[in-house]
């Protein structure tokens, strides 16, 4: 009888619903040994408050569960996260409700894959782009400093000497400068990645943070662990992002990188022991937005929390085929 019911249209449920409560009414009038006067006295105001009281109860408790399937899919789009895709509403209760649903849930699948299919392109763009730019500072301006250095070189044995100073400072210069397109070529291209694969291409990045941000550094990478090309960029990129992000925020003094298998799963975790993340932070980041937008390209979850004790992890947790890709 009550899947009968609830298989009924919204429109009739709530017509029913009503007019058994009218009925009940009808009845009580009817039966009941109440008489109404005119004017009505303050006993026959009583009863009639009353029995008002008791229809609107019954009315509230029998449409209720009527417009509670409803309430659930109004919550679930209020919820619903364009980076966190996969969540769907629950099919159930009344034929327009439901259908209601599912239409709901199929325009979800398709907006995330459209969404999918334009990060990939914009990902594989910017990536690149990136690749481009790594290649001119290396060519050009790196050569351009060589150059310079070179030239600083000759120009040693013939300067006086009250301005070999000023030429040790400019030799100085020149090798920073240098170096430093060299760091900036390196974290544009992770040409560690394409050469040596991701636990290498990841344990040389862990080794230039700590040193530049002078932090403890443990790693523990799973050498086992295989994964497309495309799920090695997003693990890297989320994980360069998060180190950076412990190098110039945190003020931390340990930081740990976790690469592991777990229950069919490749988890990517960075944790560290600063001072950590707040609520406004997350929301507000581009570089946060970054990484979960790399992660929705893979189908994978990041969850960026405060850990319970001091510090912040970052997890990038990506489902694995039953065989290797």
């Amino acid at each position: 009888m009550h899947t009968r019911i609830s298989s009924l249209p919204l429109y009739w449920r709530v017509f029913a619903t009503n007019a058994a409560v009218l009925f009940l009414a009808f009845l009580a009038l009817v039966f009941a040994p109440v008489t109404v006067s005119v004017p009505p006295e303050l006993t026959e105001l009583v009863v009639l408050i009353a029995g008002l009281v008791v229809i609107l109860a019954i009315n509230l408790v029998l449409l209720r569960p009527v417009f509670r399937p409803l309430d659930e899919l109004a919550e679930t789009m209020r919820r619903h996260d364009p980076l966190s895709p996969g969540a769907r509403a629950r099919v159930e209760g009344d034929p327009a409700v439901a259908a209601l649903a599912r239409t709901f849930n199929e325009m979800l699948e398709r907006l995330e894959a459209e969404r999918r299919e334009s990060a990939h392109q914009a990902l594989m763009v910017q990536e690149a782009e990136r690749a481009r730019i790594a290649r001119e500072l290396h060519d050009e301006v790196g050569q351009t400093l060589t150059g310079v250095m070179l030239q600083v070189e000759g120009l040693a044995a013939v300067i006086p000497d009250e301005l070999r100073e000023q030429l040790d400072e400019l030799r100085e210069t020149a090798r920073d400068g240098t170096e430093e397109v060299r760091s900036i070529a390196r974290r544009l291209r992770p040409e560690a990645l394409e050469d040596l694969g991701l636990q290498s291409a990841l344990s040389a990045l862990a080794t230039r943070v700590a040193e530049q941000a002078h932090v403890d550094m443990s790693r523990d990478l799973d050498s086992s662990l295989v994964l497309s090309q495309q799920q090695e960029l997003v693990v890297y990129r989320v994980a360069q992002e998060a180190l950076t992000n412990v190098a110039r925020h945190a003020r931390a003094d340990h930081v740990e990188l976790r690469l592991s298998r777990d229950d069919g799963n490749a988890v990517l975790s960075v944790r560290d022991d600063g001072r950590g993340v707040r609520s406004a932070d997350v929301a507000s980041s581009n570089g946060i937005r970054g990484m979960r937008e790399r992660a929705m390209l893979i189908g994978a979850r990041l969850a960026i929390e405060p850990r319970p004790e001091r510090g912040t992890e970052v997890k990038l947790t990506i489902p694995l085929d039953p065989t290797p890709p």
